[in-house]
């Protein structure tokens, strides 16, 4: 096997990025405190489609080296918009009538492995603070909650790592359905 060169992997241009069709997906990020993090999930948004990307509370936003620094550009290609709030956020995308998902452990939680989606629908997924997760009021404002299980001592994953799983499994689930 031999490693593929940049110029093999058919990067499209942001230009090209902008005018392409996008997964029917949002991501709320709400009071996420590493700009690390925030650059993660930037660029994660660009891998997976994402149709825009919801920075709230004190969630870092761009232009910050920090960001960049792990976001390898994705701030320009990715669409975003800074609330002050993840329940703002959340409301403005109930209006738009996307389904709003909570990515954290409560009560009643789907697994994601069991989450279905549906053509034509939207979807958000909420993810939440390093430490707290996504707040209380995030969570009475989504229309459910996914889990990601877990089989190992610790309870939880990075941020960035979540929306990697998560992102991941909901572009698989929606391009079987194209």
């Amino acid at each position: 096997m031999r490693k593929k060169l940049n110029s093999e992997l058919g990067r499209m241009s942001i230009e090209d990025f902008r005018r392409t069709g996008k997964n029917p997906v949002a991501v709320v990020l709400d009071n996420i405190r590493s700009h690390n993090n925030t650059g993660s999930v930037f660029r994660t948004c660009d891998a997976f489609l994402v149709e825009e990307l919801f920075l709230c509370g004190i969630t870092p936003v761009p232009p910050h080296r920090d960001i960049q620094k792990t976001a390898l550009g994705a701030t320009e290609s990715v669409s975003w918009q800074y609330f002050k709030t993840a329940e703002e956020a959340i409301r403005i995308l109930k209006e738009k009538g996307y389904l709003v998902i909570a990515v954290e452990q409560v009560e009643g939680a789907v697994e994601l492995q069991d989450l279905r989606v549906e053509k034509g629908k939207k979807y958000a997924f909420v993810f939440g603070h390093e430490i707290n997760g996504v707040s209380q009021e995030a969570v009475d404002l989504s229309d459910i909650c996914v889990e990601i299980p877990q089989f190992g001592t610790k309870h939880s994953f990075n941020i960035a790592v979540s929306a990697g799983i998560v992102l991941w499994d909901f572009t698989l689930k929606i391009s079987a359905l194209r």
